[in-house]
């Protein structure tokens, strides 16, 4: 029993960990000289769509 319980307690801090580091890379990006002059050049902005927790409040925006 304490082993799936270990199991379950690591994944989950895995996928924590996944988020901090994905949310960390995106906004260093996004305010980077890099990031910038891309968004500026492109117009290349974040897709609000394909967000990591798709059952955030701000994500449930219809299409019109």
């Amino acid at each position: 029993m304490g082993i799936v319980v270990t199991i379950i307690l690591y994944v989950f801090g895995i996928l924590i960990l996944g988020a901090v580091l994905e949310s960390a890379i995106r906004k260093g990006i996004n305010t980077s000289i890099i990031g910038r002059f891309l968004e500026e050049r492109y117009g290349i902005k974040e897709d609000k769509n394909n967000a990591s927790f798709p059952d955030d409040a701000e994500n449930h925006q219809t299409k019109e």
